[in-house]
């Protein structure tokens, strides 16, 4: 086994490989605290003076973890002065910024993490930001990537090197993707490098780390020890075959003269079509590109604002349509007189609150539907959908947002606008035209009254 000391050298060499760093450049050694990232801060530091290298040091705070947050910080700060380099920091608010924009904490915490890291690389005149990825990093990534049915491209992996997603003028480098994890402890032991551990690692309730607790040691434990060595081969050979395929399919739309779309192989028809989405801003998924592929001429709604088709030759064509507004009706129902009947939305609809006690229902209708009258409440509200509807069908684990359930069923930008909506006091959905109900407000063996629901859309509404 090799010892810890050689990692220098082997991160020189890789470094040197792949051409990461020019002799004289400056870089931002982004440094989270984390084992990782400090064994990268002192492995430069220690290239530098050999290869007149002019290294800052950054660290982004996320807000996620209170006091263990900013003691990273101050962790980061002290080694930062100790090597006498110059110490840039960051906050940001992760959990607000996905709230208000519908991702996740860590999708959130990555945008914020690398708009920070640009923009100080900008300002100081810095061309390269080093990050400290390494290989078990990769192998996760491949996991998850493989679970979520990504192609070539997406099972390749993190680059060594390539543009940041907040400004492609400022470049990120990865000089530990090759080092496995316990490569960098055993350095940061010998060399009484001080870090810290994140115990948000230990979550189970984050996918990557179910992965990397749970899965990669059965993985490695019953099928494959030398999974770790495997999968990055693997992710070697896929990322080549797909950069190959990528060019291949530049140069197919860039020529002039070239064979038919329809004599392509598929894997060049789909990449044809994806670079196209790419280019024209929109997520490449596989069903999108699937259904281009295979349905010349047909237009293909994306969002309530635009639609897409392939002509034959391969080009895809846009076409932006009319924005739809949303419909800002809405009306109050008392359900305290027990039953009635009501028109709204081009629906005709007709409520009543029955006992449960000695009520059967041999065989449920269509556009029928009995809910908890009691969890519904004593008052509703009828309105159409609006941006940020939540809903949760029965059966189905969470609420998702109403336009996914929308798109996935392939309703028409124009129909969803006109679907009626049931909503408690409170605001939560219980019933959408169209739809199944409301995962809370089914029937239990503590209900004790139903509301029968029933309705009809008008002719020609």
């Amino acid at each position: 086994m090799k010892k810890a000391s050689d990692l220098t050298s082997r991160v020189e060499a890789g470094i040197r490989a792949r051409r990461l760093f020019r002799d004289g450049q400056r870089i931002l050694a982004a440094v989270s605290g984390g084992v990782d990232s400090m064994v990268l801060l002192e492995v430069l530091h220690r290239l530098a003076r050999t290869h007149r290298w002019e290294l800052t040091v950054a660290h982004f705070n996320h807000q996620l973890r209170g006091a263990a947050g900013d003691a990273d910080e101050r962790l980061v700060g002290r080694k930062a002065r100790k090597l006498g380099l110059r110490f840039e920091t960051g906050r940001g608010n992760a959990r607000e910024l996905a709230r208000g924009s519908g991702v996740s904490v860590e999708m959130a915490a990555r945008r914020l993490r690398h708009h920070f890291l640009a923009a100080t690389a900008a300002k100081l005149g810095i061309p390269t930001v080093a990050l400290a990825h390494h290989a078990d990093d990769q192998v996760e990534l491949f996991l998850l990537r493989l679970l979520r049915g990504a192609g070539g491209g997406g099972l390749a992996g993190m680059k060594w090197s390539n543009a940041s997603p907040s400004d492609p003028k400022i470049r990120l480098a990865r000089p530990l993707l090759d080092v496995p994890k316990e490569a960098l402890r055993r350095f940061a032991a010998e060399h009484k490098i001080a870090f810290s551990d994140d115990a948000s690692n230990a979550s189970l309730d984050i996918l990557r780390n179910r992965v990397r607790h749970e899965l990669i040691p059965l993985l490695t434990r019953h099928y494959q020890p030398a999974l770790g060595r495997t999968i990055l081969r693997l992710m070697e050979v896929v990322g080549a075959e797909a950069e190959f395929v990528a060019r291949a399919a530049g140069e197919w739309l860039a020529g002039r003269r070239r064979p038919a779309f329809g004599r392509l192989a598929p894997a060049m028809q789909r990449r044809v079509i994806h670079q196209q989405l790419v280019e024209g801003r929109v997520s490449p998924e596989f069903d999108l590109v699937e259904r281009l592929r295979l349905r010349a001429g047909e237009w293909i709604a994306l969002s309530a604002e635009g639609a897409v088709r392939r002509e034959a030759a391969g080009r895809l064509h846009w076409r932006r349509l009319v924005p739809l507004r949303f419909e800002a009706r809405r009306r109050k129902l008392s359900l305290t007189a027990g039953k009635g009947q009501l028109a709204f939305g081009g629906l005709k609809i007709d409520w009543e609150i029955v006992d449960e006690k000695g009520m059967t229902i041999a065989c449920q209708p269509a556009n029928v539907e009995y809910f908890d009258a009691d969890k519904v409440g004593r008052a509703i509200w009828l309105r159409c959908w609006r941006a940020g509807d939540r809903f949760q069908p029965i059966g189905t684990g969470s609420p998702r947002k109403l336009q996914d359930l929308f798109t996935n069923l392939k309703v028409p930008p124009a129909e969803r606008r006109r679907r009626v909506i049931a909503t408690t006091r409170p605001g939560e959905l219980f019933w959408v035209e169209g739809l199944r109900m409301a995962e809370k407000f089914k029937l239990d063996k503590a209900t004790a009254r139903r509301l029968k629901w029933s309705w009809r859309r008008s002719s020609g509404a």
